[in-house]
């Protein structure tokens, strides 16, 4: 089995990821000024339980801790139990304030 590739298509405001050159999951989001909204993930059926869905939360969260100028509003549950689980990347979730 290939790895998967994640990518950021800035374009369509979403993190990729494809596994032998199909595309096999993405992560949408929404930016802020100052955070980066998670809002829908979704894995293709075909590559569930190939760790599609982590690779994508880690590429994208390793990708804001890398710029710096964001903090994570986890909307979308998937992101949000993984960052749960992942408990080094805490660090990165913008404290909770109003509506975002």
């Amino acid at each position: 089995m290939t790895d998967v590739v994640v990518t950021n298509n800035t374009s369509q405001s979403r993190y990729e990821a494809h596994l032998d050159g199909e595309l096999a999951g993405f992560a949408e989001y929404r930016l802020k000024t100052d955070v980066i909204m998670f809002i829908h993930t979704e894995v293709d059926s075909t590559f569930e339980g190939k760790g599609v869905g982590g690779a994508i939360a880690r590429s994208a969260l390793d990708d804001v801790r890398a710029d710096g100028s964001r903090k994570v509003v986890p909307l979308c549950p998937f992101i949000r139990s993984w960052i749960d689980r992942h408990p080094d990347y805490q660090d990165l979730v913008a404290p909770a304030r109003g509506s975002w």
